[in-house]
């Protein structure tokens, strides 16, 4: 008996093997029809996946043979992944000097006859074979072992699909990490910079009541300007804090909210808007859903029906109506409405259209962003119907 030689380039063929995680792994139908069929095909009693690892060849599927692997010096296979290009034919291993004497032939399952077609793998190396077995002499016709180096290129094209999921996945992972690692600093920044300038904010107004009859109009404008400034950047770091905290927000449990009440406390938020009219419109007298999402949506667009608002008198309409599947919102006002081209990226973090709102400040850009981000993570959707001049409609839904 010959002992099959380590392939030439054995040590990158296991670092692919390795590569695909599919050894040891449990039995799948997806291989074990390609056996099954490839026995069908050749008239043989046995057929295998065999895969050869450091030391032994280990079976991804065997058709009619109950053994998950044997030492590699054993495997006919180890001899076949030598000569990748062709298939390795043994009509009568007992008349073959290289397996004559070979314990798998000469006992259980008795190997008289092999076929084995190398497995290759995308980098040309071979990772293992497909192969016939019988216990009897026999012969194959060029049809057949066209069919099973066919099967052979199937078992690849699986193993490749597997090892491609495998690495999405871990791309996938490492993604998730990275953003939640990005998210977590953007939060702690916002936190710990929030403070400080809640402060700088404070004394630039104190200093501007207690001392401003003694500063000269230079003086006054520069402590103008450091408040307005530090107020701003107040606003932008809170809305990243809003953002950040969204995923958080989704994490509460469904519960029933009644509609009315909903709209009510809301009102009560714009309370200092004096000529604001918000109505709802629906037949549902009440949702099931998450409290804190929903109302975070619905406060940050009425929040901008209210800033943006050209009107004297600002009129917001909130409607809903269902499916079986999500709730359908929609949050409507009379305002001057939005150009058609800007409307998909308005929901675009940091993207702003208009300088400043009707108080004079400037906005940020993060708020129908987090409106997105909640509406997507909650199984929705949401966009903007409107024309200039004609008012906005926001729509989005959430699943139930």
């Amino acid at each position: 008996m010959n002992i099959p030689a380590e392939h030439k380039e054995e040590k990158e063929r296991l670092k692919d093997l390795e590569s695909y995680s599919i050894l040891d792994t449990i039995s799948e139908s997806d291989y074990d029809n390609i056996t099954a069929i490839a026995s069908e095909i050749c008239g043989t009693k046995i057929s295998l996946i065999s895969l050869i690892d450091k030391d032994r060849q280990w079976f991804k599927s065997c058709h009619n043979l109950d053994a998950t692997e044997t030492p590699r010096d054993l495997a006919f296979c180890a001899h076949a992944i030598n000569d990748p290009d062709n298939v390795l034919i043994v009509q009568d291993a007992r008349q073959d000097e290289r397996f004559h004497d070979n314990p798998l032939v000469t006992g259980g399952p008795e190997v008289i006859f092999y076929a084995g077609v190398p497995l290759i793998s995308d980098n040309g190396l071979p990772l293992g074979t497909l192969c016939v077995i019988d216990d009897k002499p026999k012969l194959l016709s060029q049809s057949q072992i066209q069919s099973l180096t066919a099967l052979g290129n199937q078992v690849m094209n699986i193993l490749n699909l597997r090892k491609t999921k495998i690495s999405l996945e871990k791309t996938q992972k490492t993604l998730e990490e990275k953003n939640q690692e990005l998210e977590r600093f953007a939060f702690l920044a916002a936190h710990d910079l929030k403070s400080p300038l809640t402060h700088i904010n404070g004394f630039s107004q104190l200093l501007i009541k207690q001392y401003g009859d003694k500063l000269d109009d230079d003086g006054k404008e520069m402590l103008n300007l450091m408040a307005k400034s530090s107020e701003k950047l107040r606003t932008l770091i809170t809305g990243l804090l809003d953002y950040s905290r969204s995923e958080s927000v989704l994490s509460e449990n469904k519960m029933q909210i009644n509609l009315e009440e909903l709209i009510k406390d809301i009102n009560g938020l714009f309370s200092f808007e004096n000529n604001m009219v918000l109505n709802l419109s629906t037949l549902l007298n009440e949702v099931s859903t998450n409290r804190a999402a929903l109302e975070q949506v619905l406060i940050n667009l009425v929040t901008n029906a209210i800033k943006y608002n050209d009107k004297e008198k600002v009129e917001i309409e909130i409607g809903l109506s269902d499916t079986d599947t999500h709730y359908k919102f929609y949050v409507e006002d009379n305002g001057p409405g939005i150009a058609i081209e800007n409307q998909k990226k308005i929901f675009e973090i940091f993207n702003v259209f208009a300088k400043e709102d009707k108080f004079g400040v400037s906005g940020n850009g993060i708020g129908l962003a987090t409106v997105k981000k909640i509406v997507e993570k909650s199984g929705g959707q949401i966009n903007v119907k409107s024309e200039i001049g004609k008012g906005a409609k926001f729509i989005f839904t959430i699943e139930k």
